[in-house]
């Protein structure tokens, strides 16, 4: 397979993943991750695809350079976070004593379907800086 179609895949991967978690607000985005998170964690990690698409770029490509592999930690962060907050609200900890209700707009809810692929097509090598 070709470079373009690898990102097109982390894309439609990405657009998934904002979809299921799709909320209007951070509590709302919260509260969808741990309807799945309670229903079963093997789920929420299949649900969170991108992370395993991610190191399967990385052996597939061969390809460990600082940008792919920036990518593969922010994302295991990312899940980590959302682990810990969980938690959190399992332990029946009020969300507002862990942060703030912000509101999701549509680029911030969106925005990874455009950082993760575009950050891949630099770590591959197919666009130049």
């Amino acid at each position: 397979m070709d470079v373009i179609s690898f990102f097109f895949i982390f894309i439609a991967i990405e657009l998934f993943e904002s979809n299921w978690q799709k909320s209007d607000t951070l509590y709302g985005f919260l509260s969808n991750n741990y309807s799945i998170y309670k229903t079963n964690i093997f789920l929420y990690f299949l649900l969170n695809f991108s992370f395993i698409y991610s190191i399967f770029l990385v052996i597939y490509l061969q390809n460990n350079s600082f940008l792919m592999l920036s990518i593969i930690g922010i994302k295991f962060l990312d899940i980590a976070f959302k682990l810990n907050i969980m938690t959190k609200i399992r332990d029946n900890i009020a969300l507002e004593e862990i942060m703030p209700n912000i509101k999701m707009n549509f680029l911030f809810r969106y925005m990874n379907a455009i950082i993760y692929p575009i950050t891949f097509l630099f770590a591959v090598g197919y666009i130049n800086y």
